[in-house]
């Protein structure tokens, strides 16, 4: 049986062509973008990639689905707010806490509330996306502000025996069921109040601003 020549002759077959990633970021944009705008139900990667002028075939390959890009662009938008070097050192766990929230306009916060009703069509569509829609939207915020409770663990703010692993979820399990379940803003004044009402006594630390 005659073989291709690029084996007869000893040469190395040649390599896949190396898919391109430098433009997700502005594909993922645009993701989000339609999101706020159509809902989950009425987005469709096409939309994405006509709006991102990027080739359909390479948002298929990259995100066989309208769930999986979802998911990758919520990851991204949340990322970028808990990025390291984000995160405030205030030297109080109630500073740090009020720092992680950024200040948002009016326009912004109903974005982020349309994108919210998006993710909710999108679980009640695919149950099965629970756990990885959990690690986008929760993981992030969880590890971050378990990392300033530890902070203030050993600054001595926080009482010793704390469970810095239940204190650390409560902010984001409240605020996904109010953005999720309530639909309603997730605004600077709630999560200050869920800082002050319930995290802070929680972890036995005694306000000194008041």
């Amino acid at each position: 049986m005659t073989q291709p020549a690029a084996a007869a002759d000893g040469a190395a077959p040649r390599p896949g062509r190396k898919r391109d990633h430098s433009r997700d970021p502005e594909i993922l944009q645009a993701a989000i973008d339609i999101l706020a705008e159509e809902g989950f139900d009425g987005m469709t990667i096409d939309m994405v990639a006509t709006r991102a002028k990027a080739g359909k075939a390479t948002l298929y390959r990259r995100w066989p689905s309208k769930a999986e890009l979802v998911l990758d662009a919520i990851g991204c938008m949340k990322a970028a707010d808990l990025s390291p070097d984000k995160l405030p050192d205030t030297g109080t766990l109630r500073g740090d806490l009020i720092g992680m929230i950024t200040s948002r306009t009016a326009e912004d916060a109903e974005r982020r509330l349309r994108v919210m009703a998006g993710v909710a069509a999108l679980l009640t569509r695919e149950p099965d996306l629970t756990d990885a829609a959990s690690a986008v939207l929760m993981a992030p915020r969880i590890a971050a502000i378990r990392g300033l409770l530890e902070r203030a663990l050993a600054r001595g703010e926080v009482r010793a025996d704390a469970d810095l692993a239940a204190l650390a979820e409560l902010l984001p399990a409240m605020a996904a069921f109010r953005g999720l379940v309530e639909r309603k803003p997730i605004d600077r004044e709630y999560q200050i109040a869920l800082i002050d009402g319930i995290l802070l006594p929680a972890a036995g630390v005694t306000r000194t601003d008041v």
